[in-house]
């Protein structure tokens, strides 16, 4: 087992050239994807550039904005974006610092949503194993608030 290491004490200068006020650290690197995390200052910046993979960038904490092409949004933790390969593409903050994940795939992978077990494939023949999952959109709803007058006891003391 190997831990990877990132967040603050273990990140270094990172991005395409251009970046101003970013700091990050590569969690996995191989063949189908790179993984990182970046954290940027106040007015930190990625240029606007293109890549030749798909990249999924995705906020943890703070906010900022991203940019596609020529449309520019504001994204906030818990909210993701795809970067599409060869589209230009970057992010900045203004007043706020933001933390993203960023997860770049690689065009030599498999397609369509289908993921490949390479490495219990290669224990057990020489053939790749190759499951297709469909991808589903979630059924569900909110639960519903409960009444809080309803279950109070007044007589037990206890606060609204």
């Amino acid at each position: 087992m190997e831990i990877r290491r990132f967040g603050p004490g273990n990140r270094r200068p990172d991005g395409p050239p251009g970046t101003q006020g970013i700091t990050g650290q590569v969690i996995w690197n191989d063949a189908r994807a790179n993984i990182s995390e970046l954290a940027f200052s106040r007015r930190a910046l990625i240029a606007p550039h293109t890549n030749p993979n798909t990249t999924l960038f995705i906020v943890v904490s703070g906010g900022g904005w991203v940019q596609v092409g020529d449309e520019r949004i504001r994204i906030n933790h818990g909210e993701a974006v795809v970067w599409p390969a060869g589209i230009d593409h970057g992010a900045y903050t203004d007043g706020s610092e933001m933390r993203a994940i960023v997860v770049e795939l690689s065009d030599h992978g498999p397609a369509d949503g289908d993921v490949v077990l390479e490495g219990l494939a290669r224990a057990v023949s020489d053939e790749p194993i190759k499951l297709v999952t469909p991808v589903t959109p979630a059924v569900g709803a909110l639960a519903d608030k409960p009444n809080r007058l309803e279950d109070h006891d007044g007589t037990e003391g206890e606060p609204w």
